[in-house]
C-alpha cells in the first residue's frame, strides 16, 4: 500500500484543485457547471434522551467520526454494512440532517455550501415521495414546472421531460399512475434528473428494483455522470457488472471510513494489505466480508443458549476489526495523497460565500407555485371522487339524525335555558399551505358544509329568515375550515407525521370533552369553564345560538315590549 507503485498517485495528483471545474454562482436561481464536493474531518452526533419524563438524561452519540473525502464528477458510491452509516453520510453531505450535530467543513469547489444548497442539488430518498394519484408524466412535469427557471420555455421543458422519460424507459408508461414500487422509484429518479443539477444524491436507488431495471438506472446515472455531473449514492451489495461502473468508492462502517478512492483500486488496496481474494467472488462481497470480520455465518452453527454470548463476542470483535481497518486506511499512502488535495481545497474556502445565495431561493414566483400546487391537488381529488360522495352520504344521514332531534325539542323557557347553559361554558411553505388549503376548502369542505346545513335547516324547522339561513351555512363552513386549517398548520410545522397526528387527536378529544355536558354537570370543575374558549366548536355553537334565538320571544305571558322582564329571556 505504501509503495511508490501505488496506482492511485498519478490520477490523484493530476486532478489537484488548481484544475478544478468552476461552478457558476452568479445566477442565484441555479448553479451550473461541474462540481467537486469535498468534506473535511466531519463528525456527526445525535442527541438521545433516556429515562422517565421530567428527569430524562441527555447524551450525544457520535454517528460519524472524523470523515474526509472528495466526490468528483462521476459515479461516487458509498457502501458498507447495514448499520446506517452509509445513508447517514449521504444525508449529511446532502444537507438533509440537522446541522447542529455537524462539525467539520463541507465544500463545493473549495467554497462553503451555499445556503440554498438543497435547492441547487438533487436528492432521491430511499422511500419515494411521488404522488400515486397522478400519472408519471404529471409527477415529472410538476417537478420541472416548479424547479426549472421560468426563463426555460415550455417546449424546452417538454423536450427535457421526454428525454428523461425515454432514458428511464418510462415513455410507454408515462400516462400510468405510479402504483408499483418499481415504477415509483423510477419516477422519483426522473423527477430529479429532469432538473439537471450539478450534484445529485440518491439513497439506495436500486432498492425494490429488479436486475434489469437496476441495470437501466445505473446506465442512465453513468451517462449523466459522463456529462460532468457529480452523482453520489449509497448502495447495498451491487453485482459485479454494476460495481465496474463506479468511479469512486467509499466504504464506511460504524461511522468510520475503511476505504475512499477510485473504485477499481479498492481490490488491490485490500489484497496488498494481506487479505486473500477468491477470483470467483464478487469484489463487493469481498469488501463487506472484510469489514464484517468474516463472522456473518458463525451464529448459524451455535446452539440457542450460547447465542447471546456469541452476539456480544462478535460485536466486540467486529468493533476491533472496524478500528483496525480505519487505522490502516488513515496510515495508508492513499489517504496521505488525498489529504494533500483536501488541504489545498480547504485553503481556498477563505473566499466569502456569494451574497446572492445567502437566502434560500425558489426559481419560480409565488403565484406560479400556487397554481401548480392547487392544480395538482384538484387532479389528485379526481381519483377520490367516490370518497367525497361517501362523505356526502354520511353527512346527509348525520344531518337527518341531528335535525330530527332538534325538531322534537320544545321552545319553552326550561328547554332554552338548558341549551343556553350548555354553550355558556419540490415550493415555499406559504405557497404549498395556501394551495393545499384552497384545494381542501372547495371540494372537500364547501359542498359538505352546504349539504349538511340545508338538511338540518329543513328537518329541524329552524325559525330564521334568509339572512339567518346563509349565516348558518357560513358558520358551518367556518367550523369545517378552522378544523382543517388547524390540522394543516400543525402538519406543515413538523418534519414527521407522527407528532402532528398525535397533537390533532389530543386536541380534538379535548374539544369533544369540553363541548359536552361534563363540564357543567360536575360542580368542582365549573371553575375550568374558561377552557371552552380554546374549543373551535364552542364558537360555532355560540354563533348558531345567536343566529337562532336572537330577538325571539319565549315568554308568551309577556308582551313583546316587556320581554326583558322574563327571567328566562334570551
Amino acid at each position: 500500500m505504501s509503495s511508490n507503485n501505488d496506482p492511485v498517485v498519478i490520477p490523484m495528483i493530476e486532478r489537484i484543485s488548481s484544475d478544478l471545474p468552476v461552478m457558476d454562482t452568479r445566477d442565484p436561481e441555479t448553479l451550473t457547471g461541474e462540481a467537486v464536493l469535498s468534506f473535511h474531518n466531519i463528525s456527526y452526533g445525535e442527541t438521545v434522551q433516556s429515562g422517565f419524563p421530567f428527569c430524562k438524561e441527555t447524551c450525544v452519540i457520535e454517528r460519524l467520526s472524523n470523515i474526509s473525502g472528495i466526490m468528483k464528477p462521476g459515479l461516487n458510491a458509498i457502501m458498507g454494512p447495514q448499520d446506517g452509516s452509509r445513508s447517514l453520510l449521504l444525508d449529511v453531505l446532502a444537507a438533509r440532517k440537522d446541522p447542529r450535530g455537524l462539525t467539520g467543513d463541507i465544500l463545493i469547489n473549495g467554497k462553503p455550501r451555499p445556503a440554498n444548497f438543497k435547492c441547487t442539488s438533487g436528492y432521491v430518498p430511499q422511500n419515494d415521495m411521488v404522488m400515486h394519484t397522478v400519472s408519471v408524466r404529471e409527477n415529472v412535469e410538476f417537478s420541472a414546472a416548479l424547479r426549472l427557471p421560468t426563463s426555460i420555455t415550455r417546449d424546452e421543458k417538454r423536450s427535457r421531460i421526454n428525454e428523461v422519460l425515454g432514458l428511464l424507459h418510462l415513455d410507454e408508461e408515462s400516462n400510468v399512475k405510479p402504483r408499483s414500487k418499481e415504477l415509483r422509484k423510477r419516477t422519483s429518479i426522473a423527477m430529479e434528473l429532469v432538473i439537471e443539477h450539478p450534484i445529485l444524491f440518491l439513497d439506495d436507488p436500486t432498492t425494490d428494483l429488479d436486475l434489469g431495471t437496476t441495470t437501466d438506472v445505473i446506465s442512465v446515472l453513468k451517462k449523466m455522470s459522463m456529462r460532468g455531473r457529480t452523482i453520489i449514492f449509497s448502495i447495498n451489495q451491487p453485482p459485479y457488472f454494476i460495481f465496474r461502473c463506479f468511479d469512486s468508492l467509499t466504504l464506511v462502517a460504524s461511522g468510520k471510513v475503511m476505504f475512499h478512492g477510485p473504485a477499481q483500486e479498492a481490490l488491490e488496496y485490500f489484497t496488498s494489505a494481506g487479505y486473500n481474494y477468491d477470483s470467483h467472488l464478487n469484489p463487493v462481497d469481498f469488501f463487506l466480508d472484510i469489514i464484517n470480520g468474516g463472522f456473518s455465518a458463525i451464529l448459524d452453527t451455535e446452539e440457542g443458549g450460547q447465542k447471546a454470548d456469541k452476539y456480544k463476542e462478535i460485536s466486540e470483535r467486529q468493533h476491533q476489526v472496524t478500528e483496525k481497518l480505519a487505522h490502516m486506511y488513515a496510515q495508508s499512502f492513499l489517504y496521505r495523497v488525498m489529504r494533500i488535495e483536501l488541504d489545498l481545497l480547504l485553503g481556498e474556502q477563505k473566499a466569502k460565500r456569494s451574497s446572492a445565495l445567502e437566502e434560500i431561493t425558489c426559481v419560480t414566483p409565488f403565484w406560479h407555485q400556487l397554481w401548480w400546487i392547487t392544480s395538482r391537488s384538484f387532479t389528485s381529488f379526481q381519483c377520490f371522487s367516490w370518497v367525497i360522495m361517501i362523505q356526502a352520504i354520511f353527512l346527509v344521514m348525520l344531518a337527518v339524525f341531528v335535525g330530527t332531534i332538534f325538531n322534537f325539542l320544545q321552545d319553552d323557557c326550561s328547554e332554552v335555558n338548558r341549551r343556553h347553559e350548555h354553550t355558556s361554558g419540490y415550493y415555499s411553505v406559504s405557497s404549498y399551505f395556501l394551495g393545499k388549503l384552497l384545494a381542501e376548502l372547495v371540494p372537500r369542505r364547501l359542498l359538505q358544509s352546504i349539504t349538511f346545513t340545508v338538511t338540518i335547516f329543513i328537518i329541524a324547522g329552524i325559525k330564521t329568515d334568509v339572512k339567518g339561513f346563509f349565516t348558518m351555512i357560513f358558520t358551518a363552513m367556518m367550523l369545517a375550515y378552522s378544523a382543517s386549517s388547524l390540522a394543516l398548520t400543525l402538519g406543515a410545522g413538523e418534519n414527521t407525521a407522527a407528532v402532528p397526528t398525535q397533537l390533532i387527536i389530543i386536541y380534538f378529544m379535548f374539544m369533544l370533552f369540553i363541548s359536552g355536558t361534563s363540564l357543567y354537570s360536575i360542580d368542582f370543575i365549573q371553575d375550568l369553564s374558561w377552557i371552552q374558549y380554546f374549543s373551535i366548536p364552542h364558537y360555532g355553537f355560540t354563533a348558531l345560538q345567536h343566529n337562532e334565538f336572537l330577538e325571539q320571544n319565549f315568554c308568551p305571558e309577556h308582551k313583546t315590549a316587556e320581554i326583558s322582564r322574563c327571567q328566562d329571556y334570551v
